[in-house]
Parts: structure tokens; sequence; C-alpha cells
């Protein structure tokens, strides 16, 4: 069973409308290599040019934030759950 990846509706259009994705890997950061793989148009949105987190973007590894889980070097099981968010700005 992979690991399932819920996406919000901004970044949805760019895994051709998916909102859940699915990825396998050993860790996190395995498997958002992975659905960025998958689905390239993502990889931008996802990680740096450094295959790491953007700051302003949120990755809960079964409701917990990774940043205190060891980051994308988290690892994953099968079933897991990942929620991104990344960061909203408007006034």
């Amino acid at each position: 069973m992979p690991i399932t990846i819920t996406l919000p509706n901004v970044l949805a259009r760019l895994a051709e409308g998916h909102r859940t994705v699915a990825g396998t890997g050993g860790t996190l950061g395995d498997v958002v290599a992975d659905v960025s793989n998958q689905f390239p148009s993502l990889r931008a949105r996802l990680v740096d040019d450094g295959g790491n987190p953007y700051p302003f973007v949120t990755y809960y590894l079964n409701d917990e934030d990774i940043r205190f889980a060891g980051g994308f070097g988290a690892p994953v099981r099968d079933g897991d759950e990942v929620i991104i968010v990344p960061a909203v700005a408007g006034g």
C-alpha cells in the first residue's frame, strides 16, 4: 500500500486535478520525489532546487508537522498519510 498525499486545490491542478496522489519510498523525501516524478509540474511547488522542502510549505505526516519529525528524512510506512499545506497570503 502506498503513501497517500493530499494536495490543496491550488496544487491539485498541477497533478492533473487529483486532490489525492500516491507515492512510494522509505522516507518522506523519497515519496515527495516519487510524486514529483509522476507529476513534474508539482516539483517546483513542493521542493527547492536542492530537493528540500520550502519553509513556507508545511508537510504533515500522519497529522504531525514534519519539522518536528525528521523533515524529509522522516521514515514512512505503507498506509501513511501526508497533507501538504502551502502558505497563503493576502489581505
